[in-house]
């Protein structure tokens, strides 16, 4: 199995050994720190920590950790040229497998400069991203970054993540990926399931976001064997439990 969204620096040892033991082989850490950080220093000494600390933390316990690094949101208020210089070094060094995660909180001029000009960086390196969506105001967020996306990059290259089920009709024709996020307060393991049982499992990905917040780092196995317990197709429950991530990704 394989977590396509999580966050390992707010993580301890012993969540990475539970994922491992009940059947996460792989997961994808995103970047996200939870306060305004005000230096760029700070954001690329907490990028660089995510890519040289973490990823060796979780291999201690057997999780291997593929990393996406960018500038959440929340953190548009640096000044983002040192991020997008080591971006791209990231990048050609192979060090990162996605833009991520970016996208767009409260809809701020600095929030949406950051996140074209990360669009720009991935469509110019053929890059994938993994993309925001918040809590609040979910669908006039969602509306925007649809129609962004494409003026900058083939919507291929996307995941649209943190899904749900107010909001699957507004996405569900575009051409991106689509994450399904089985956290406490975003949705839990049967709205999930009520969204492949409608769409299909093709288009879709499934993450714990597992972060500062309030998680559950077995909700990607639970939703697994739950599927597994209604009687859904190994076929299919491959495609959102590792097939559709490694094909996305190139892992």
């Amino acid at each position: 199995m394989i977590d396509t969204h999580m966050h390992a620096d707010a993580r301890s040892g012993e969540d990475f050994r539970e994922m491992y033991l009940a059947g996460i082989d792989c997961a994808i850490t995103c970047s996200y720190y939870p306060y305004r950080i005000p230096e760029d220093i700070v954001l690329l000494n907490h990028l660089n920590r995510i890519l040289e600390l973490d990823t060796k933390r979780a291999a201690e316990y057997g999780l291997e950790l593929k990393v996406a690094l960018g500038i959440h949101p929340t953190n548009s208020y640096v000044n983002p040229e040192k991020i997008f210089e080591q971006l791209y070094k990231w990048i050609e060094s192979k060090q990162i497998i996605a833009i991520g995660e970016i996208g767009l909180e409260d809809l701020t001029d600095y929030e949406i400069d950051i996140f074209k000009r990360q669009l720009d960086i991935a469509n110019e390196t053929k890059s994938k991203v993994i993309v925001h969506t918040p809590r609040k105001n979910k669908s006039e967020v969602l509306k925007v970054i649809l129609d962004i996306i494409p003026q900058h990059i083939d919507e291929s290259q996307a995941v649209i993540d943190h899904i749900n089920p107010h909001v699957i009709g507004d996405v569900i024709d575009s051409n991106c990926m689509l994450g399904l996020t089985v956290q406490p307060q975003k949705m839990d393991k049967f709205e999930a399931i009520s969204i492949l049982d409608e769409y299909g499992f093709d288009r879709f990905l499934l993450n714990s976001d597992i972060s500062n917040k309030a998680s559950d780092p077995l909700s990607v196995p639970k939703t697994v064997r739950e599927l597994e317990r209604q009687g859904y197709k190994k076929s299919e429950i491959e495609k959102v439990s590792s097939k559709n991530a490694k094909e996305f990704f190139r892992i």
